[in-house]
């Protein structure tokens, strides 16, 4: 949503809007000249807006919950709406897509895939859900750039919006079963969004899951170091400040010393499937007329910059005392690799972690998940669960998750307790997990140590 607001108001559009809770970002939306208020009100939409109803378009998310009453209000009124999906399915149409999907992963490779673009010297207009440590934003606009990179959101089916030439899915592991309700229903429209490929189109897939497509579509697959698949890395190995250099493996050509910027095991992985993107982009495996060339080369030396993400992985101290780590993992799978990721560079050191649970509904789906992600720790601060657009669900809270972990070294708290219990424990390696309003306690943390 504050990608699109940023490209509104880049367009030259008065963009204002509602938000739950001030947070960095909205702080620096609303330095941008973006008008932001947090208290759910009819009236504190601006004057202007309701004078040039004919002029406005109101743009949601369904993570508003309909009884907002702000919603309510521009319904009622019969403004302009469109969804966030809508907005930027149109906003893509005429453009040459790269769209990236997954249940996890999806915002570290699209925010590669756009520096990736970027720092080829092609450019690209990107559409991210996170900030980019390179641009401090999650808006990329490359003016007469044909290129389009976005984030593909399988949440209310909202990916089913776009229709990619190149389509990049990570993962399709159970989620959202408060919309799809079965894993095979999510299975589904991620089979949907696949069709959804152009004519002449690509399809990226992670080795190991598969996706019926058209005869006129190409796919190709990638892995950390699967032989088996299109593109993989060998000879891996890990430097002294816990980078990686790798020689990368395509279908024609190997690309010898690959280094990434950006820690961890699964960053090699996530900038392979980046490099596969922007290499199927570059026109290597097409026989289609190229305005333009992309040279391996020069996506080498891209990923070699690309500095990360806010709250993806995010290093935010890093001293001989202590580690602190921010992530936005909010699903098992995902804080699961990122606890291993953490293991793989701290082997031996004492390792806590802080986990704010997002959603009730996921939290009832994957309890056991989550306590058997959060037993790799060595001790667990474990919050109330953010809500987010839901309402309460009897008997869903925090606690079904803190009952089943096993690690003995465990806190079930509120957010407002979480500095002082820091302050009186012995911390080596810290990390702070959830995608809900935890990220508030990032700059409280810093400050204490």
């Amino acid at each position: 949503m504050s990608a699109l607001a940023r490209y509104f108001k880049a367009k030259g559009c008065d963009v204002c809007g509602f938000d739950r809770t001030e947070t960095p970002l909205t702080k620096n939306l609303v330095a941008e000249g973006i008008g932001v208020h947090y208290n759910d009100d009819a009236g504190a939409i601006p004057q202007s807006f309701k004078d040039n109803k004919n002029d406005t378009l109101v743009v949601y998310t369904p993570a508003i919950p309909v009884s907002n009453s702000e919603l309510q209000w521009f319904k009622n009124q019969n403004y302009l709406m469109m969804k966030r999906s809508e907005a930027l399915g149109l906003i893509s149409k005429s453009k040459h897509t790269i769209a990236v999907a997954g249940t996890h992963g999806k915002t570290s490779v699209s925010t590669m895939v756009a520096h990736l673009v970027t720092a080829t010297g092609i450019g690209c207009d990107a559409f991210l859900g996170g900030i980019s440590k390179n641009y401090n934003s999650n808006l990329l606009l490359a003016e007469g750039s044909r290129y389009v990179v976005a984030e593909a959101d399988e949440y209310d089916r909202s990916f089913l919006r776009l229709h990619p030439h190149i389509a990049l899915v990570t993962s399709m592991d159970a989620d959202h079963l408060d919309i799809y309700g079965t894993h095979n229903a999510l299975k589904e429209a991620f089979e949907q969004f696949a069709s959804q490929i152009t004519c002449g189109g690509t399809l990226i897939i992670k080795y190991g899951l598969t996706l019926p497509v058209r005869d006129d579509v190409r796919v190709f697959t990638y892995s950390l170091n699967d032989a088996n698949a299109d593109f993989h890395a060998k000879n891996i190995r890990m430097e002294k400040d816990g980078r990686y250099l790798f020689t990368l493996q395509t279908p024609n050509e190997t690309v010898e010393n690959v280094h990434t910027l950006a820690p961890g095991l699964l960053n090699v992985e996530n900038g392979i499937a980046a490099m596969a993107a922007t290499i199927v982009a570059g026109g290597k495996f097409s026989d289609c007329e190229q305005t333009e060339k992309i040279e391996t080369e020069k996506i080498k030396d891209g990923l070699a910059s690309f500095e990360g993400i806010l709250r993806r992985f995010d290093f935010r101290i890093r001293k001989e005392n202590i580690v602190y780590i921010d992530d936005y993992a909010h699903h098992p799978e995902e804080l699961r690799f990122a606890i291993k990721s953490v293991r793989e560079l701290y082997p031996g050191k004492h390792i806590t972690g802080i986990f704010q649970p997002h959603l009730y509904t996921r939290t009832r789906d994957f309890a056991g998940d989550f306590a058997q992600s959060l037993d790799l720790l060595d001790s667990i601060l474990l919050l109330d669960i953010y809500p987010a657009r839901e309402e309460p669900i009897e008997g869903i809270t925090s606690e079904i998750i803190f009952k089943k972990i096993t690690v003995d070294d465990k806190i079930l708290c509120k957010k407002s307790d979480v500095i002082n219990i820091l302050k009186n424990k012995k911390l080596e390696v810290l990390l702070t997990l959830g995608a809900g309003d935890i990220d508030t306690l990032v700059a409280k943390i810093e400050q204490i140590f």
